[in-house]
């Protein structure tokens, strides 16, 4: 199992604005009391949204889950108080990293069972949130991204407490090795590019850029 240390939940919201254009995002979460009992769809928590959904939200982005381990290295790194949901987080984990999750792993949250089904690569709206531009670059260089979950049987969660692991994906295939096959523009490993390409549970929106490289 692993620990909750928070859950947070946002709704579309104003990021940033000029002349030309208006930037709306639902990446600005704010903490859930703990112990409040939540309703997780198959697309989100409740009270949780986006406001881009061609390229946020929907079925294999329906949870966001985050280290709480990494985030006084990012404070030390950053020189900032990060505060709440620094990275647009919906869960905060305790225990677990991206080197250890594995892409297939189900998980039992309450009532729930989630599927981890992808790394997360940031776009520009996490850079406006945090004010910095290079954000994006240092969290793919590091491969501190958190991953993205799908929901397999919706239910009812509570913010606190901890989430069962009910299966171990058999392949193994971890979060940080699907880093390193998107990572891999020369198929300098091109074992492990098809075997996360391969991988049912991988998100599409993962599985076609690999698949491409491979055919190319």
């Amino acid at each position: 199992s692993l620990g909750i240390a928070a859950v947070n939940v946002g709704t579309s919201w104003v990021l940033a604005e000029s002349p030309e254009t208006t930037v709306w995002s639902g990446i600005a979460k704010t903490p859930v009391p703990p112990g409040t009992t939540m309703w997780l769809s198959s697309i989100n928590l409740a009270g949780d949204g986006q406001a881009d959904l061609e390229v946020h939200g929907g079925p294999d982005k329906a949870g966001y889950a985050y280290p709480s381990e990494h985030l006084p290295l990012w404070s030390a790194e950053l020189e900032t108080t990060l505060g709440p949901s620094p990275f647009g987080e919906n869960i905060s984990t305790v225990g677990v990293s991206e080197s250890d999750v594995c892409i297939g792993d189900i998980w039992v949250w309450g009532d729930a069972t989630l599927q981890v089904c992808q790394p997360r690569w940031p776009c520009f709206k996490l850079a406006l949130h945090r004010g910095r531009p290079d954000i994006q670059q240092r969290m793919r260089r590091t491969g501190r991204t958190g991953w993205y979950l799908r929901v397999l049987v919706p239910g009812a969660v509570v913010a606190e407490g901890e989430i069962g692991v009910e299966r171990p994906d058999p392949a193994g295939l971890t979060v940080m090795d699907a880093h390193s096959a998107m990572s891999d523009r020369h198929l300098d490993r091109p074992d492990l590019v098809q075997a996360l390409a391969d991988h049912p549970a991988l998100a599409a929106e993962w599985r076609g850029p690999l698949q491409e490289r491979l055919r190319r």
